[in-house]
C-alpha cells in the first residue's frame, strides 16, 4: 500500500529543476530586453549625434539669413526688387544684396574720390562728442581684427589665473603699448581671457610674456574647448621644447 501522507520528493537532477530553468529563462528574456533596448537607446543616440549639430548650424544661419534679408530687402526700391514681380519670397536676396553693397563700397573707397569722402564723412563724426568715441573705437577693432598682418587672436596659450595653480585659456591680442607699457618694467602681452560657455564675454590681462605657456592647438579648436567646457578636446599635439621646458607643476 502506499502511505498517502508522506509526499515523495521529486527526484530532479539541477539541470531537470523547473524552478532553476524558468529562473534561467527568466534572466535570459531579461538579457534580450536590455539588449534590445540598449540597442535603441544606442540607434536614437547615434541619431541625436547626427542630426543636432546638423540642425543647429542649419538653424543659425537661416536665422542669420533670414534677420538680414528683412533688414537689407525692405531698402531695395519696388522697381528694383525682384520680389516685386515674384509670387515668393528669395532667401538670401538682402545677404547677396549686403554683399554686393560693401564689395562696391570698399571699391569706391579705394579710389582718390572715395578717400575723399570717407575722410569728409570722418570729419564731420569727430564734431560729434560721443559719436566720435563710438566710431573710432570700432573703427580700430575693425581694422585690428581684420589686418592681414595682424596678431590678434592668433596664438592660444595658457596663463595661471585667477591664483596660481589654477590655469585657463587665454588668447593673445597684441604687445602692450602706451601708458601702461611706460609703466611696466617687464616685457607685457595683452591677453584676452574668455568666460565658459560665452566666449565674447571675459577679461584683458596684461600678462608678463615669460609667464604664458604657449600651445600648439589653433584657435579655433581652443574655442572649442572653451564653449563646450571642456567636452570636446583637440586632437594631441607633441610637447616642443619649450612646453616641455614649461610644464605645469603643482605648486
Amino acid at each position: 500500500m502506499i502511505d498517502k501522507n508522506k509526499n515523495p520528493k521529486p527526484n530532479f537532477t539541477p539541470d531537470q529543476n523547473p524552478v532553476s530553468n524558468l529562473n534561467d529563462v527568466e534572466k535570459s528574456m531579461d538579457t534580450k530586453q536590455k539588449g534590445f533596448f540598449g540597442r535603441i537607446r544606442g540607434y536614437f543616440l547615434a541619431g541625436v549625434l547626427v542630426s543636432a549639430p546638423l540642425g543647429i548650424t542649419g538653424y543659425v544661419a537661416w536665422a542669420i539669413i533670414t534677420f538680414i534679408d528683412h533688414s537689407v530687402t525692405p531698402l531695395i526700391p519696388d522697381a528694383y526688387n525682384p520680389e516685386t514681380y515674384l509670387p515668393f519670397n528669395l532667401p538670401g536676396l538682402g545677404l547677396l544684396i549686403l554683399i554686393i553693397a560693401l564689395t562696391i563700397v570698399g571699391a569706391l573707397t579705394a579710389g582718390l574720390f572715395g578717400r575723399w569722402i570717407l575722410r569728409a564723412g570722418e570729419r564731420v563724426l569727430d564734431s560729434m562728442p560721443v559719436i566720435r568715441s563710438l566710431y573710432s573705437t570700432i573703427k580700430q577693432i575693425f581694422e585690428t581684427v581684420l589686418a592681414q598682418k595682424s596678431n590678434a587672436f592668433r596664438d592660444a596659450v595658457l596663463v595661471e589665473y585667477p591664483r596660481k595653480g589654477l590655469w585657463t585659456i587665454a588668447f593673445v591680442t597684441g604687445e602692450t603699448e602706451g601708458e601702461i607699457k611706460d609703466l611696466s618694467d617687464f616685457d607685457s602681452v595683452n591677453i584676452y581671457v574668455p568666460t565658459t560657455p560665452n566666449p565674447t564675454s571675459g577679461f584683458l590681462l596684461f600678462v608678463p610674456r615669460k609667464d604664458l605657456v604657449a600651445l600648439d592647438m589653433s584657435v579655433e579648436e581652443a574655442i572649442k574647448m572653451v564653449i563646450s567646457g571642456g567636452l570636446v578636446t583637440p586632437p594631441k599635439h607633441p610637447l616642443s621644447k619649450s612646453q616641455e621646458s614649461s610644464r605645469l607643476t603643482k605648486n
